[in-house]
């Protein structure tokens, strides 16, 4: 199998009249984007046993996040065989909801679902959809925008997990946060079936804070990203995607400048 390094972004604002800072704070993570592994797929099988090779290729990775999407669809042996490959890692990973991975009619409720890779990996430490966690000067938060029980590709972020979203941003204010969520706020395309419901209840939230420095995202199948009111939206292809891409980011802070975020899509096949 080929692997092909691709850079897609590299933003950065830093004086030039500043030749030597140290920095305040770095963290290299890897994005998997919309695996949809099925038992049914010897291919989605393949791809994500070669993606998991190859980021244990590579160093100084601090964790893996998988945005949403998992498994092709909610079922409990999809699930046992995604674990069963990401087990293999060798750095801790984390799990974001998407709208193929849980639907309570399956017996795949977000619930059950978490019991299922807690009892899979003991290490797992989220019990909840919506999540935080931190490493060194960042704070981490998984936000949950998937629907368990009415079917569907639209977003939507509840008022509860809202309102939890504005207590985390309050409570780490003084923190650099990076929001990881399947649906993104910015769609990087016009498909409306793939759009979040009343996305200006989210908007409110994030415009009362500046403290998040990006949102990471899948579900569009798409590599786009925007800077907009400070916020960097990074969204990422699917895994099982023409080249099976996966993203890298690198973020580094320095003590009065603003956040430099470099990120490197890693493509396992194709040109």
């Amino acid at each position: 199998m080929k692997f092909n390094k691709v850079l897609v972004f590299l933003f950065t604002i830093l004086s030039l009249a500043f030749g030597s800072v140290s920095y305040a704070g770095e963290i290299k993570f890897v994005q998997v984007a919309d695996a949809h592994l099925s038992v049914a797929s010897d291919y989605s099988q393949e791809v994500l046993k070669a993606a998991v090779d190859d980021i244990n290729s590579l160093e100084n990775i601090s964790f893996v996040v998988f945005t949403g999407d998992n498994i092709d669809s909610s079922k409990y042996e999809n699930l046992e065989a995604f674990l069963k490959i990401i087990n293999k890692l060798n750095v801790p990973y984390y799990l974001v909801f998407g709208n193929h991975d849980v639907f309570k009619s399956s017996g795949l409720s977000k619930a059950r679902y978490l019991e299922i890779v807690r009892s899979h990996n003991w290490f797992y430490r989220p019990s909840k959809p919506n999540y935080v966690f931190k490493r060194g000067e960042f704070v981490f938060i998984v936000l949950d925008g998937a629907k368990e029980t009415i079917p569907g590709s639209n977003g939507y972020y509840k008022a509860a997990t809202l309102e939890w979203f504005d207590q985390q941003l309050t409570k780490y204010k003084k923190k650099h946060v990076v929001v990881f969520q399947h649906f993104p706020i910015i769609p990087p395309t016009e498909e409306r079936s793939h759009q979040v419901y009343k996305p200006e209840d989210y908007m409110a939230v994030l415009n009362r804070h500046d403290n998040v420095i990006a949102i990471v995202s899948g579900h569009y199948h798409t590599n786009k990203e925007k800077m907009e009111n400070g916020v960097y939206h990074v969204n990422s292809p699917s895994l099982i995607g023409v080249t099976n891409p996966y993203k890298i980011i690198d973020i580094v802070t320095t003590k009065g400048f603003s956040p430099m975020i470099y990120t490197q899509l890693r493509e396992l096949s194709g040109n």
